[in-house]
């Protein structure tokens, strides 16, 4: 039975249907199918042996051939309709797209033109297209002039403004055009880094000749050099059983950097969200993964401006966990997993809200240690069983690990 859907694609995948419906990723005209893919990622190639290098992918959970699912941006503007003609056990899903209003999210949108566009206004001329990852240096900019006087070319500078620096990129560009010949253009295309230098390279060039470049320049890679550690910002996230202690902990740590200072704190405890942020909710698994993202979405926000925000939540599952790291690192913050590891049996003996004594009883459905799992993490910084230790120590414990890391002075 097919159906209708709508789907908010990640960050990365909304960038490449930008430039899928653009004509920038040309000869594509969708996301990869399972043929094409594997051909790509074994021959960078697709299945009729056109040339491609990176996999251009989208990932709709539960969406099966037939079903026509409508993209849309962060703000709920939709962007495109996909009809599914292939999807697989993986989420993975291909089949033609339908566009149905040009990206207008984010910051310098209006410099985000079609290639066709682009072309039009280039009406012929020699073009020299310069993509961009980083500011272009002194020498940089005057290979370009002279690569441009040598071709009697256009330049054309592509800033390929993805994710947190995408703005400051632009700006870079617009800043560089200064000092490049007059008629220089700056055009902002979202491109996504790859992983592999090499095809990161190779998918520059394909989207510069899909605007018309007659020659292609990679700008210097960015340098980044991160600001001490009791500069950036900081998710410290709890996470553990009911009755583990990891509130406890949380709030002894929120104490305790206060009274050091030197640091914002913002402290979100699982309860407190629960009945502001998140109320209304249930204990269903898509409600207890929302709230954690509402969570991730405000530590991470208060990351961003270097603050240091407190998590305490019980996140039972590790995806979701792995998506609020993920979101906390995508901003340049740090992110520490504390798994406050105390047994079941030991937190069911405190039981000092009669939790487990109702989840017992059947009056809690879904309720983790008894009636739902409790992933336990791999990947945690930290790990403290509160059995036979003090909260004193426990946030002693956590606080040394913030002194050794850097984040607390």
């Amino acid at each position: 039975m097919t159906a209708n859907l709508q789907w908010n694609p990640d960050q990365r995948e909304l960038a490449d249907l930008e430039l899928l419906l653009s004509g920038a990723f040309q000869p594509l005209t969708g996301f990869l199918g399972h043929d094409d893919l594997h051909e790509v990622e074994a021959h960078g190639a697709l299945a009729d042996g056109t040339p491609w290098p990176a996999p251009v992918t989208l990932r709709v959970p539960g969406a099966q051939a037939g079903d026509r699912i409508t993209l849309l941006d962060p703000e709920g503007a939709a962007l495109a309709v996909l009809t599914v003609t292939e999807s697989g056990h993986d989420g993975l899903v291909a089949g033609p797209l339908e566009a149905l209003g040009a990206a207008e999210h984010g910051p310098f949108a209006r410099l985000r033109r079609s290639p066709d566009e682009v072309r039009k206004e280039l009406a012929g001329r020699p073009t020299l297209a310069v993509t961009m990852r980083g500011p272009l240096d002194d020498l940089s900019a005057q290979e370009i002039i002279a690569v441009a006087e040598e071709l009697d070319a256009t330049v054309l500078l592509l800033p390929l403004a993805y994710g947190e620096g995408g703005p400051a990129l632009v700006r870079a560009a617009l800043k560089a055009r200064e000092k490049l010949p007059e008629g220089t253009l700056v055009v902002s295309v979202p491109l996504a880094p790859r992983e592999d230098k090499e095809i990161d390279l190779e998918l520059r060039e394909h989207v510069a000749t899909a605007y018309g470049a007659a020659e292609h320049l990679a700008g210097p890679e960015p340098v980044t050099l991160p600001g001490p550690p009791h500069r950036r910002g900081l998710v410290v996230f709890f996470t553990g059983l009911s009755g583990s202690g990891k509130s406890t902990i949380a709030r002894g740590l929120r104490d305790a950097l206060l009274e050091l200072g030197g640091r914002t704190v913002t402290y979100l405890d699982g309860d407190v969200v629960r009945h502001l942020l998140s109320k209304g909710l249930t204990f269903s698994k898509s409600d207890r993964d929302l709230n954690i993202r509402r969570i991730g979405f405000v530590a991470t926000e208060a990351a961003r401006h270097g603050g240091l925000a407190i998590c305490a939540p019980i996140a039972p599952y590790e995806a979701t966990r792995a998506e609020v790291r993920d979101s906390v690192e995508s901003v340049g913050a740090d992110f520490l997993l504390v798994h406050v590891s105390t047994p079941l049996e030991e937190c069911e003996r405190r039981d000092r809200k009669g939790l487990y004594a109702r989840a017992r009883a059947g009056e809690i459905p879904e309720f983790t240690g008894v009636s739902d799992p409790y992933e336990e993490p791999d990947d945690a910084d930290l790990v403290i069983d509160t059995t036979h230790i003090s909260i004193e120590a426990a946030v002693s414990r956590v606080l040394d690990t913030l002194r050794s890391g850097g984040w607390v002075r």
